[in-house]
């Protein structure tokens, strides 16, 4: 807004000015004062984003879980391996830290986590298809070694894929 931006523009003046003048005994101390205080006000700006942008947020959300519910529905897994967090924010055309911080506030949990319990959600559909042995499967979830998939869904489910298939 005109006054954030008159906020910061403030705060950067101030800060040149010690620069521009006579170093004393004050001059470090007030310098890194008006710093603080630049980084606080970002912090606060960047933080307010989300507050005011609630309604856009949750169109990212949304966005978020078609797009991962149609990345595991495809043959992207199998070709471009699991997927990143990079991936889905290019796919919405923001940066990586923006749209993790936004899934994160918005929800609670990180991209990475979502993606993830998306990934053993559709594992434990596969799991069950005893056609496939569970190197095909991790292959299909987009794993370039199987042990990663045995070692994250034992992580997530508390039993190997191996034992899952075996209670079902």
């Amino acid at each position: 807004s005109v006054k954030e931006r008159k906020v910061i523009i403030s705060l950067l003046d101030k800060i040149q000015f010690e620069l521009e003048q006579t170093i004393d005994r004050h001059s470090k101390k007030l310098i890194v004062a008006n710093l603080e205080l630049f980084l606080d006000y970002c912090v606060r700006f960047y933080d307010r984003q989300f507050i005011t942008r609630e309604t856009v947020n949750q169109g990212i959300v949304e966005n978020f879980k078609t797009l991962l519910e149609d990345y595991f529905s495809s043959e992207k897994p199998q070709k471009q391996g699991t997927p990143s967090v990079s991936y889905f924010a290019k796919e919405q055309h923001l940066s990586s830290n923006y749209f993790g911080d936004l899934i994160k506030k918005e929800t609670g949990k990180s991209a990475h986590e979502h993606i993830q319990s998306k990934l053993i959600e559709v594992a434990k559909e596969k799991i069950f298809d005893h056609n496939k042995s569970l190197s095909e499967i991790a292959y299909e979830l987009g794993f370039k070694y199987p042990q990663h998939f045995t070692r994250l869904f034992k992580n997530k489910v508390g039993y190997t894929p191996n034992e899952y298939r075996m209670l079902g």
